[in-house]
């Protein structure tokens, strides 16, 4: 008896649709993580593959993040380093990168989505950093959400753990377009027949010019919050105590260590 997939690729064309497939909430657990990376590594570069489209399974989520059952610690630095393989893979690659969002985006699905080029949400979309309420906080976001809406805002985000609505995300740049239930398809194939018009060799140039002239060295500020989040986050009592309060449906109990 075959497990089954948590990820699934179609392919059409120069396109290849990422759908997260694990019933429920799409959450992310290790192995799910796994297959992801599998995923990505089997596709090829552009002009062979150009677009890449993630999107999640089911009526009630893109994404609800990351496995808290995988945030223990003799899984945390797996977790992280599985995970952080998927956004290192993204920012080197040379794909156009489109999140299609509906119902639930939180945590680490948050940070997927919002590390896309183009994100189209439906209006119903909820969009949350929720990391602080178990004592920790999303490093991906940490990193690029001052870059598109500042520091500030970013503050805002990580530390109250405010829920957006896809609105309220398209007002501060998390969100490029947001669209009807039931035209989420539409509006993505619609971005990409606009995009598809250019030239195939140009269109990754243009984003690579982007992503230098941000300043940005990705790869070693992701290693910086790596080992800030391991290191020392993960050897707080009290980001021990979000996880375990989380797991037996409680609320932590804080001590300030």
């Amino acid at each position: 008896m075959t497990t089954p997939a948590h990820i699934e690729v179609e392919r059409d064309g120069t396109v290849a649709r990422v759908w997260l497939n694990r019933p429920g909430v799409n959450v992310l657990d290790i192995p799910t993580l796994e297959e992801l990376n599998a995923a990505l590594d089997a596709l090829p570069a552009p002009p062979h593959v150009s677009f890449v489209v993630f999107a999640g399974r089911g009526d009630r989520a893109f994404s609800a993040g990351v496995d808290v059952l995988d945030h223990t610690p003799d899984r945390v630095g797996q977790l992280l380093h599985t995970f952080h393989r998927v956004f290192r893979k993204l920012w080197q690659s040379d794909w156009v990168t489109v999140a299609a969002v509906h119902g639930f985006c939180l945590g680490g699905g948050m940070e997927l989505a919002t590390f896309c080029d183009f994100v189209i949400a439906t209006h119903t979309a909820r969009f949350s950093q929720p990391e602080i309420k178990l004592g920790c906080f999303p490093p991906v976001a940490a990193i690029l959400l001052p870059l598109v809406v500042g520091r500030q805002r970013t503050l805002e985000l990580i530390l109250t753990a405010r829920t957006l609505t896809a609105e309220e995300a398209q007002g501060l740049g998390l969100v490029t377009e947001v669209v009807a239930e039931g035209e989420l398809d539409r509006a993505v194939v619609k971005l990409i027949h606009q995009l598809s018009a250019h030239s195939a060799a140009v269109v990754p140039l243009a984003r690579r010019a982007v992503l230098r002239a941000s300043g940005l060295d990705f790869d070693r500020a992701l290693d910086e919050m790596e080992k800030l989040y391991l290191d020392t986050l993960m050897k707080t009592e009290d980001a021990a105590e979000g996880i375990r309060a989380f797991l037996e449906r409680r609320q932590p109990v804080w001590v300030g260590r």
